[in-house]
């Protein structure tokens, strides 16, 4: 299936918008933002050379009363300023319809990169809503509970939540997980 979000091409706010416009965790985001570091020398080589493509554009969908979104998408920005990345925010309430094309395991779980061509059609895929190894346990519990009425399924809800929590950590040496895995997105192109 080619997927595009040509239609929304120049509709969104830019990155700054978002973060001026936020009214929750405005703080954590940009304290997040703040802390980023190159974990590796190679990985912000990749994102300079992007400076000379006029192939690339990314838009996010997400929203700002999202922890995932807090602690992700500053090291997106980050990594997609480095390369001069057109990025376009699209709020999730607000694109309902593109959010429905981008669902995670059958849910509308933000945020959700998709990187794009300039004319907008999705050219390889989406990362998010977290890293491969902060998202694995979700996984399994999303497989491990598909009766969302069970007597128990919030209880380990809860406790998947604290797991993720756990593989977030404290401190940002999960931002290199989400640059690897955004730079390896784009290598794919």
């Amino acid at each position: 299936m080619n997927r595009s979000v040509a239609d929304k091409l120049n509709k969104g706010i830019s990155p700054r918008q978002f973060v001026e416009g936020m009214t929750k965790n405005q703080e954590a985001f940009q304290g997040w933002y703040d802390k980023f570091e190159w974990a590796d020398q190679s990985d912000r080589e990749f994102f300079e050379s992007l400076n000379n493509r006029s192939d690339l554009r990314v838009f996010i969908l997400m929203a700002d009363w999202c922890g995932d979104v807090v602690r992700n998408i500053p090291v997106v920005f980050r990594a997609l300023e480095t390369g001069g990345v057109p990025v376009e925010v699209l709020i999730m309430e607000e694109n309902l319809d593109t959010m429905d094309q981008f669902l995670t395991m059958g849910g509308r779980s933000v945020p959700v990169v998709i990187v794009t061509d300039a004319e907008g059609s999705v050219i390889h895929g989406t990362w998010g809503p977290r890293p491969t190894y902060v998202q694995e346990p979700m996984v399994q519990f999303k497989q491990d509970n598909p009766d969302r009425d069970a007597a128990d399924y919030q209880e380990k809800l809860a406790e998947t939540r604290k797991e993720i929590m756990r593989r977030y950590g404290e401190g940002t040496g999960y931002q290199a997980l989400v640059v690897q895995e955004l730079r390896a997105l784009i290598e794919s192109i």
